[in-house]
């Protein structure tokens, strides 16, 4: 793989991941954090003062860019499989083509649990969802924070279950340019530079791919620009920059397969799915300031606006009536922390605390259609949803062996909503102010050995119009509930370990109906009832020396309804659909030379059930094996060999709503040939 960032120990802390000089440890102990770091993280002065997990004491993980820029995927997404407890869930359908789940939650859309930030920048769509990571390339990716859990203070709404932060190159006079071609007609363009020169830097990043998918009907175009300009105090006192990112997907849709058609011919493309495609585009525009107070405070401040539109033209089954799916986004906000660091006789103290507003303004219609005509309306939803939320977070280091750290967050959500059909509207839900405490601690046993625990609460509120109060009553929402403990062990130097249980349980969990055939066209979210979610997750990272890198991880999970929905006896006690009992991933990495690289690596996961009475059967288990070999030509060009699924497994995703099912199989083997300059 691409060794073109100077390798660093598996120990370094996460703010040094994240590019925060004043924020390092005095030293380099097991008590810093209980993070785990893979790959290489790229290292730089450049006064980059965003908060970081650091002082969040629960499952982290941070993935370096080498390990990121070297992959060959279709989306950013893909990127995940790599990370240890992630469930990936692909459905390969045009611009609708997968997300990222953990801890017990699927990635189906009915619940998107987890909070997406790019850059610091909030990044998912009113539902929940993520489309904007699709704007982010591998080549332009330098590190992914991966924060699983309850007690991350920092984030309120969508954070049922943590969240994954992806940071990009910033500063430098560094560059990529990156050339890819291989199976199903794909032709990959990336190219990342940076300019700096003195207190000013620039970043670019242009991307362009093509493919025609495995399958019959299932071409796509994709786009992406970036760019970034920041200017930094030259005495060190603060710092301001502008980001923005566009991006462009316009895809055919191969459509979901009944079990006998995929039996018969995985590749083929139903006729009812002829006319089905879809395009996307998102935006996202940011201005960033930070800087420092004297010797004791820092500060941050963000605002941005986010643009998402997609339009989606679906046929989910042979006996299902085609529809076109609008959705129309815009979200502004602002964001603000500072961190306070005194002088004191304890070991250490943080206090950090923050405030932050997000408002969207949203359209979401849908038709029934006839080769893409409006025949009827389905939906017709014009609503906005504001959101306002402030935490205090306090680190307290009595003594050196040990770590404190409680929190607080409050939010409180907004909205009116018009069905434009009806020409009806609708308040929000009165949530009232959503508490929200926790705490973190971890006590360093020897210089090896840190144990840690957490406990803390999220929320969930409905999505679409299940926010709003189109009926009578009013609904509280569904608080989450979540506790760990966990070991981190390093008992030499360059290998990680980490062992965590954990447990998480929800008051009232809601679901989005997906009504997949627009039989369902007012409700939009349905009561599950109280779930319960647990599991345990082993790890590790082991990097001795230059030549060899490896990494393995396991995780067991299941996911309940403990007290159904009245109107769902028969769902008691089964599990969650979609949820699979284990996750795995490992790989292994042998750089013999400078020049040469050799690497094998995989993830798998078990079956699951696809509904929740659990009676029709499991689906979805594979275990996946990846090959690549890469030959550095001199100093500035490389040559890399890259073989995906390289068993030909076939693999499927399942699923039933409403009365239909439906089936999507996996890619099978596919080989790729990449060239990588440096500029």
């Amino acid at each position: 793989m691409t060794q073109n960032l100077t390798r660093t120990t598996l120990s370094l802390s996460l703010a040094t991941a994240l590019g925060c000089p004043f924020l390092l440890p005095s030293d380099a102990s097991a008590q810093e954090g209980t993070a785990l770091t893979l790959g290489t993280v790229q290292v730089t002065n450049d006064g980059s003062w965003d908060r970081n997990a650091r002082t969040v004491f629960s499952s982290v993980d941070v993935i370096g860019g080498d390990l990121l820029q070297s992959q060959r995927v279709e989306h950013s997404w893909e990127l995940l499989m790599n990370a240890p407890g992630v469930q990936v869930t692909q459905f390969k359908m045009g611009t609708d083509a997968g997300r990222f789940s953990f801890r017990g939650f699927n990635g189906e859309g009915r619940i998107n649990a987890v909070k997406l930030l790019i850059d610091g920048i909030p990044s998912n769509d009113n539902a929940g969802g993520m489309p904007y990571l699709d704007a982010v390339w591998p080549l332009d990716i330098t590190a992914m924070e991966i924060v699983r859990g309850t007690n991350d203070a920092r984030y309120g709404l969508n954070a049922i279950a943590g969240n994954v932060n992806v940071l990009t190159r910033q500063g430098g006079n560094d560059g990529q340019l990156s050339v890819t071609a291989g199976s199903f007609g794909t032709q990959d363009l990336q190219l990342a530079k940076g300019f700096e020169h003195g207190a000013w830097s620039q970043n670019y990043f242009i991307g362009w791919r093509q493919s025609a998918g495995e399958r019959d009907h299932a071409d796509a175009t994709q786009r992406s620009f970036a760019g970034k300009w920041f200017y930094t105090d030259p005495g060190g006192a603060w710092r301001g920059g502008l980001t923005t990112r566009y991006y462009k997907n316009a895809a055919l849709e191969a459509g979901y397969l009944s079990y006998p058609e995929l039996q018969a011919d995985p590749k083929q493309s139903p006729a009812y799915a002829k006319d089905d495609r879809s395009e996307r585009e998102t935006r996202q525009t940011a201005l960033h300031f930070d800087g420092r107070i004297g010797t004791d405070w820092t500060w941050a401040a963000k605002a941005y606006q986010n643009d998402y539109r997609n339009q989606r033209w679906v046929t989910f089954t042979e006996g299902g009536a085609q529809q076109e799916r609008f959705n129309d986004e815009t979200q502004r906000g602002l964001i603000l922390n500072a961190t306070w660091r005194p002088d004191t006789s304890l070991a250490e103290l943080v206090v950090d605390a923050g405030v932050d507003g997000q408002w969207q303004d949203n359209i979401a219609q849908r038709y029934r259609t006839v080769q893409r005509q409006r025949q009827a309306t389905l939906r017709d939803w014009d609503f906005d949803l504001d959101t306002r939320g402030a935490y205090v977070q306090t680190v307290i280091r009595p003594i050196n062996r040990l770590k404190l750290v409680p929190a607080y967050r409050v939010d409180r959500i907004y909205g009116d909503f018009t069905n434009v059909s009806s020409g009806t509207s609708a308040p929000m839900y009165d949530y009232g102010l959503i508490k929200q405490p926790k705490f973190s601690a971890s006590y360093e046993i020897s210089e090896s050995l840190v144990a840690y625990g957490n406990w803390g609460r999220t929320f969930q509120i409905g999505s679409g119009n299940g926010a709003y109060r189109t009926q009578a009553g009013n609904l509280s929402p569904s608080i989450n509930e979540g506790w760990e403990a966990g070991l981190k062990w390093s008992p030499v130097a360059g290998l990680q370990t980490r062992a965590a249980v954990w447990e998480q349980t929800a008051s009232d969990e809601v679901a989005t109906i997906l009504g997949v055939n627009g039989t369902i066209a007012t409700n939009e979210v349905g009561n599950v009832g109280k779930t319960r979610r647990r599991g345990w997750d082993l790890q590790a990272n082991w990097q001795p020396d230059a030549r060899w890198r490896a990494w393995a991880s396991y995780s067991r999970q299941k996911a309940t309804i403990e007290v159904p929905d009245p109107s769902a006896p028969a769902t008691r006690g089964r599990q969650i659909e979609n949820v699979p009992n284990w996750l795995a991933s490992a790989g292994v990495e042998y750089t013999p030379t400078t020049d040469w690289t050799f690497s094998a690596w995989g993830n798998g996961q078990g079956d699951y059930f696809v509904e929740r009475t659990n009676t029709l059967g499991r689906y979805g288990g594979y275990a996946l094996l990846n090959l690549s070999v890469s030959y550095r030509l001199d100093a500035r060009n490389q040559l890399a060999l890259q073989l995906k699924n390289a068993t030909d497994r076939f693999y499927v995703y399942a699923w039933y709503d409403t009365g239909s099912s439906g089936y999507s199989p996996g890619d099978g083997r596919a080989l790729y040939l990449s060239w990588t300059r440096e500029l």
